[in-house]
């Protein structure tokens, strides 16, 4: 019999410091800035000083990607404009430094994690420390079968919630969340229309790679029948997960969950993590106040999940390429929040006037 119960996050959650927060608002109103000059910075600052509980906020000197990596079974069907099973040729290229996620982390110093949960491929073409996690080869076409077994579920939920204690133990401050996969857009499409009760022409994108008319049509008709078999089971999110999400998404919901009671922030990325946090705030409802929204993708169902967890992004560029890309691009925005919140100096207090 199992012993995970994911309702134990309800209470092992909670919210970023209340109180520091608003130490770290009497702080703002007192630097030789203007109050509001520095817009969504100063809010920046101030979230990550309740997430930290300090004031002054400090630096953010150990940020990590962690990218979680699979293939599913949807690719099949041709949703996507990569080959269906080829999400192996992305993790090499994300190792060997070719991936615009590899290029960005270079260059800002931030090392970076890829996880393999279900990757179709022998674990053997891949290092020990990506496969050492994986719960199988590929998951599940879930327009007409399950994504996982419950078992795997609670294998791939765990090694979610494993990785997350890693990285908090390792001194990891802050967590730029991605994702490596083929068809991992169409299963998320599905876990948004499910959670928010919309039809799936209401989040059916384009994915990475701007897939034509047609491809866009089968990616429908695709998430409307998984959306049939993830309708019954939605009182279940674990469940839900087994059915229509698969090994990666699974472990990206648990880690969502077990940053938050690790009390590490996280910066998510496109539609795949929006997705995750969706399902995770369904566990636990104070979830959502550990995690940024680093940028709107264009994809219809991230604008949907992040909308329905009122998150902003904090920026806008366009990018579809997923892999953590979008999210590391606005690592350098929270790092300038801290520091400006840090190091401004306080207006000089005027001497009392005599009588």
């Amino acid at each position: 019999m199992s012993s995970l119960d994911i309702d134990d996050f309800t209470d092992l959650i909670e919210r970023p410091d209340g109180g520091v927060r608003r130490d770290a608002e009497a702080h703002r109103e007192r630097r030789a800035v203007p109050p509001g000059s520095l817009g969504r910075l100063d809010d920046l600052g101030e979230w990550l000083a309740a997430a930290q509980s300090a004031v002054p906020v400090r630096p953010i000197e150990r940020p990590k990607v962690v990218l979680f990596a699979g293939d599913h079974g949807i690719a099949e069907l041709g949703v996507s404009a990569r080959v269906a099973g080829s999400a192996v040729e992305l993790v090499r290229e994300v190792l060997a430094g070719g991936r615009p996620v590899s290029v960005l982390a270079r260059r800002l110093g931030v090392p970076v994690r890829v996880v393999d949960m279900a990757l179709d491929c022998d674990p053997g073409a891949l290092p020990e420390d990506v496969v050492r996690h994986r719960v199988r080869r590929g998951s599940g076409r879930i327009d007409i079968e399950d994504a996982l077994s419950p078992q795997e579920a609670e294998a791939a939920f765990r090694a979610g919630m494993a990785v997350a204690d890693e990285e908090a133990d390792s001194g990891t401050d802050l967590v730029v969340l991605g994702d490596v996969s083929v068809g991992g857009t169409t299963a998320a499409g599905v876990l948004v229309a499910a959670l928010c009760g919309t039809d799936a022409s209401v989040v059916t994108g384009r994915g990475g790679l701007a897939i034509d008319d047609l491809a866009w049509m089968r990616k429908c008709a695709a998430i409307r029948d998984a959306l049939r078999r993830a309708r019954p089971v939605l009182g279940d999110q674990l469940r839900l997960l087994a059915t229509v999400g698969g090994a990666d998404l699974t472990a990206m919901t648990g880690f969502l969950l077990q940053s938050a009671v690790r009390k590490t922030p996280v910066v998510l990325d496109g539609v795949v993590t929006a997705a995750c946090a969706l399902v995770a705030q369904r566990v636990a409802f104070r979830s959502p106040d550990w995690w940024l929204a680093a940028h709107a993708s264009g994809e219809p169902g991230q604008a949907k999940a992040l909308d329905r967890m009122a998150l902003e992004p904090l920026l806008s560029q366009g990018v579809t390429v997923g892999e953590g890309t979008g999210a590391l691009l606005a690592l350098p925005l929270v790092q300038s929040a801290a520091a400006l919140a840090a190091e401004l100096p306080e207006r000089p207090v005027e001497p009392a006037k005599s009588e």
